[in-house]
């Protein structure tokens, strides 16, 4: 049995797309997107990208923003100038210094933990 070979989908920067958007791929956002995003395979949001919406993964990366709430199956990391306005759902969370989570946190399927402070380890 053959093995489907499932395809990135790209949303570049400059580009604005509203409304849900369901992919079996990779994603990668750039632009902005005003809707919900949900992916079976991994998600990478961009430095530019701006995310109005939830966002559900296999595993993502985030460089950018999200305002809404992040639930990623396996692994979520943030990079440094990235932001998360909302509450967030993982098996594994990598933060990195700079980067900035508003909301509660719910990791391995443990209790909610109140993240409201910014991490902030450079200006």
């Amino acid at each position: 049995m053959a093995k489907e070979h499932l395809q990135e989908t790209i949303i570049a920067q400059g580009v604005k797309v509203e409304g849900d958007f369901v992919s079996e791929g990779d994603v990668t956002i750039e632009g902005e997107v005003k809707g919900n995003v949900k992916t079976k395979a991994s998600l990478r949001v961009g430095e530019t990208a701006r995310i109005h919406a939830n966002v559900s993964a296999k595993s993502a990366v985030v460089a950018g923003v999200i305002e809404g709430n992040v639930t990623v199956e396996d692994r979520l990391e943030l990079g440094e100038h990235s932001m998360v306005k909302g509450d967030i759902t993982t098996m594994i969370l990598s933060i990195a210094p700079g980067a900035q989570v508003n909301g509660m946190l719910t990791m391995g399927g443990g209790k909610q933990t109140q993240a409201q402070e910014d991490v902030e380890m450079e200006t």
